[in-house]
């Protein structure tokens, strides 16, 4: 690692995981960073620590299978380029199938340790209030969803454009102690193992047809937070809906989405259910579980009401009740450059779902490709962009320009995103039907990773140099 003091720092905004990350990834290559994080001095809708790289919702970062799953390949190319994420959510894993879920106090406390004692990098907890200093000329804006109004406003005044926003919303989490198990069972879906998994790692709450219907009608029905006038025209993010919300959309939208019962055989009948609740391990104790793929907007009073409902959770005890919070993020095809540069300004990068990505890992590999770029630039380098066989690039490629500026919206990474692979006649020899889907997945997974460990060698490379 170089440590020249003549460099100046590159200042970055936001001390979530894009911003972490961001840091990391800066200061490994030798370059001082101030992070600006405006916790505990000022709070936000959805925190409640000051830590590092909080997470907010989820605690799972979802699957870990690098064959076969653009998440997974993208959790394998943040490991082969260093990332500091990564390493702590592996220190921090908890079981949960084929996904990686970590425990959230660990995780934070190992991300915040590694930054606060590295010697490159300098942390001041402040609220950036508006347009950073003109005198800061190497800026990372990674505010993540809950940007602060006068930043947001500085940014939206530099790039023309209107403020885009929609509601992201959280699940409860519940007492492990509190579950009755003479209705619930210990079942992975397909019985899956994970990175910290045995394949018994999801709590599942079984429901047959009639306890179903009740269910959603009483989704339907229940009592929802309002809105304020200027967040009703606000839309929601395809990938966090509330459940509610999904559930006013048909009587079986749940039962194909996170309450499908394929996978499970509830071990007190022989059978698989008509529809499936599923918890997940919280952390690292086992002690807290959370109801995987409801994030709510109802109130708590129904929460607690609606929720109780489901067999098994007749007596549960919530340590957290579900939320909603406004979600910020910026045009980027139309605001940045393929470095995640400002065209406006170009002293300003962005990094994390501020960005349009979204979800936990692409957030921080945002971070991770910005950090780089910005202290390549530092180091009198000309930043390189992963190319888009990786799953880095296929992400940073859609929000810089892949996708239609028009009708932008946040994106989780996904195979459809990646350049396209065609299976050769030998390849695809002996196989039928999705074995031929399944084969074109490992192959781009296998380029993918090629290619991410093209571009880290080649930063290695220039780094050694500079």
């Amino acid at each position: 690692m170089t440590n020249n003091n003549n460099i100046s720092p590159i200042h970055i905004i936001g001390g979530g995981l894009a911003g972490s990350e961001a840091a990391w990834q800066a200061a490994q290559m030798g370059v001082p960073v101030i992070i600006h994080e405006m916790r505990p001095t000022r709070k936000t809708e959805a925190h409640q620590t000051d830590g590092l790289a909080e997470l907010v919702c989820s605690n799972s970062f979802r699957s870990d299978d690098k064959d076969y799953n653009a998440v997974g390949v993208l959790h394998e190319e943040m490991r082969i380029c260093g990332s500091l994420i990564m390493r702590e959510a592996d220190k921090a894993a908890v079981p949960a199938g084929g996904a990686l879920a970590v425990d959230r106090d660990i995780f934070s406390q190992g991300v915040t340790a590694a930054l606060e004692a590295h010697p490159l990098i300098t942390i001041e907890r402040d609220e950036i209030a508006g347009l950073p200093p003109a005198e800061w000329d190497s800026v990372i804006i990674a505010t993540g969803p809950l940007t602060s109004v006068p930043l947001a406003k500085a940014v939206q005044e530099i790039g023309g454009e209107d403020q885009l926003a929609f509601f992201d919303a959280i699940a409860p989490i519940i007492y492990k102690d509190s579950i009755n198990f003479d209705t619930a069972w210990f079942q992975s879906r397909y019985d899956k193992e994970g990175p910290a998994g045995t394949g018994s790692d999801y709590i599942n709450c079984p429901m047959n047809e009639e306890q179903y219907v009740a269910f959603i009608t009483a989704l339907i029905e229940s009592e929802k937070t309002e809105f304020k006038e200027w967040e009703k025209n606000t839309p929601y993010f395809e990938g966090c809906m509330p459940i509610e919300v999904m559930a006013a959309r048909g009587i079986d939208t749940l039962r194909y989405g996170p309450m499908k019962p394929v996978g499970l055989t509830n071990p007190n009948t022989g059978k698989r259910a008509y529809a499936v609740v599923q918890l997940r391990q919280d952390n690292a104790i086992g002690t807290l579980y959370n109801m995987v793929g409801f994030q709510t907007k109802m109130k708590y009073g129904a929460q607690a009401e609606v929720f109780k409902m489901i067999p098994g959770l007749e007596n549960a005890e919530f340590a957290r009740l579900g939320g909603i919070h406004r979600n910020t993020f910026i045009n980027s095809p139309k605001l940045l450059n393929q470095t995640l540069q400002m065209k406006a300004m170009p002293r300003l990068r962005f990094a994390g779902q501020i960005t349009g990505c979204e979800g936990y890992v692409e957030s921080a590999s945002v971070g991770l490709m910005t950090g780089r770029f910005a202290a390549a630039e530092r180091l009198g380098l000309t930043p390189e962009v992963p190319e888009s066989t990786s799953a880095m690039g296929a992400l940073i490629n859609h929000i810089t320009g892949g996708g239609n500026a028009d009708t932008f919206q946040p994106m989780n990474i996904n195979f459809g995103l990646f350049p396209e692979y065609q299976l050769s006649d030998k390849e695809k020899k002996g196989l039928k039907g999705k074995e031929k889907g399944r084969a074109r997945k490992k192959a781009m997974a296998v380029r993918a990773l090629k290619s991410a460990t093209q571009w880290n060698y080649s930063f290695s490379i220039k780094k050694q140099a500079a």
